[in-house]
């Protein structure tokens, strides 16, 4: 029987595709390529080569060791996060739809990649590498099709903050602009940039549609529009990149962390979350109220809230998300409830086509977020999950009117713990994907907890006599 990395070379049409991907880099003038993958938190790992090997990559792929899915990082005991030093070495091989040229350099272009066991490999050898974040949300995507006839598309709403950059280089904390939201002036203040970034994700395959100066400083939420799973968690990863580019070119640094400034708003990236079939949309309302969702949708919305707790491990994935959390005032979502257009609750029906993911922040890996969210809604589905009535009053007044609504976790310990009771969602992180990612969060979270910060010393360093 041929090997999962077998028959991803013997798809039909890949050879044609191989050759006009050689078509595009001769007319092109492209001399070297990023053959690229996302590790467990994210970032973009990979080889470069010259492009005059491209096809020997395509059809042969490039070598890593296992734990550059995990950053290459050690814990705080000193080994390596999933994987040891006597791992074997992956193969990453070529999604050739996905070749691209850098607008900012021409002669350079990016593939992402498909990760695989080597074919020697004793056990599964040739087998798709279950630590690939992304290849695993592609075959999640596939399988959850065949069971319900859905698809999941998503529109995320990725916030972030220009910082200003100290003269040494290093990023300071002081945004670019002031902390007026949808304030022109200040968007204007930061119009060559948006010229940039939207300019060179244009050139890469986004459809940008929309964006707005947020309420924190130097903040910006810039829009694309909506697609399946996996093309929206590929374009929230060249986002990133992109603005990363933008930020060397006009000496700022685009920050993805979720709160870096206290008393303002933090960066989230909400999902919006829409079903379909073929081409229609299944989450549309069915009967005579125009809010409400079809029963398929409230069943999904159901999913979602039963496994919040544990999804809030994914999409709320670092130490320093918790802090959007706990600085109250910012409609951050703490509470396990849904409502129409309600931003105290953690899903809102923003549209009658679909719902708002609300606890979800900047720091996400979208491979893993939106592998989780088809899980939870599939068990939703299946079982037919009735979420409730929907929350009208803010989330606050109606507890203080006696409704018992529970909290998410609120540190990375507590959901660490949830994701370890909730088997839908470690489902979606499958095989050596839940030992890569607990172990590496696992391990921040130990690392905080055995860190005097600078609140420690400040509120204690004095404390007795």
């Amino acid at each position: 029987m041929e090997s999962d990395l077998q028959q991803f070379l013997a798809q039909d049409g890949r050879n044609d595709e191989i050759a006009r991907v050689r078509g595009k880099i001769d007319e092109s003038g492209v001399q070297y390529i990023y053959f690229q993958f996302a590790s467990v938190t994210g970032r973009i790992m990979g080889k470069g080569a010259p492009a005059k090997h491209w096809e020997r990559f395509a059809n042969k792929g490039f070598q890593l060791v296992y734990g550059s899915t995990a950053n290459l990082f050690i814990d705080r005991h000193g080994d390596y996060i999933g994987y040891g030093a006597e791992s074997r070495e992956l193969v990453g091989l070529p999604d050739v739809e996905t070749f691209c040229v850098l607008p900012w350099d021409p002669k350079t272009a990016r593939v992402y990649c498909t990760l695989f066991r080597c074919e020697e490999e004793e056990v599964d050898g040739g087998a798709f590498l279950t630590s690939d974040c992304r290849g695993n949300l592609k075959r999640i995507h596939r399988e959850f099709e065949q069971e319900t006839g859905l698809e999941m598309r998503v529109g995320t709403e990725p916030e972030m903050m220009w910082l200003k950059l100290n003269p040494d280089g290093t990023p300071s904390v002081e945004g670019k602009t002031k902390p007026y939201c949808y304030h022109i002036d200040q968007f204007s203040e930061l119009q060559p940039v948006i010229h940039r970034v939207v300019e060179y994700s244009t050139a890469m395959g986004l459809d940008m549609i929309q964006g707005d100066h947020e309420d924190a400083p130097g903040q910006l939420e810039l829009n694309w529009q909506f697609d399946r799973a996996e093309l929206t968690a590929d374009r929230l990863t060249t986002y990133r990149q992109i603005c990363r580019q933008v930020g060397r070119e006009f000496n700022l640094f685009p920050c993805f962390m979720p709160k870096p400034f206290m008393g303002v708003s933090a960066n989230g990236c909400h999902h919006n979350i829409s079903l379909w079939q073929g081409q229609e949309n299944a989450f549309l309302p069915e009967g005579d109220n125009p809010r409400m969702p079809s029963k398929l949708g409230l069943a999904a919305i159901g999913g979602v809230l039963e496994h919040l707790d544990a999804l809030t491990c994914l999409t709320a994935p670092t130490v320093n998300s918790y802090r959007r959390l706990w600085d109250t005032g910012f409609w951050a979502p703490v509470y396990a409830d849904w409502g129409y257009q309600n931003r105290t609750t953690a899903l809102r029906v923003s549209s009658p086509d679909r719902f708002e993911y609300r606890s979800v922040d900047s720091a996400v890996n979208p491979y893993l977020s939106m592998a989780g969210l088809i899980k939870a809604m599939a068990d939703g589905i299946r079982r037919n999950l009735d979420p409730g009535p929907p929350e009208e009053r803010n989330i606050y007044e109606a507890m203080a009117g006696g409704k018992e609504t529970r909290k998410i976790p609120m540190t990375l310990g507590e959901a660490l713990a949830a994701l370890d009771a909730d088997e839908i969602v470690q489902s979606a992180l499958p095989g050596e994907m839940y030992k890569v990612f607990r172990h590496y969060k696992r391990d921040e979270w130990e690392r905080f907890c055995a860190t005097v910060t600078d609140w420690d010393v400040k509120e204690y360093l004095d404390i007795l006599p």
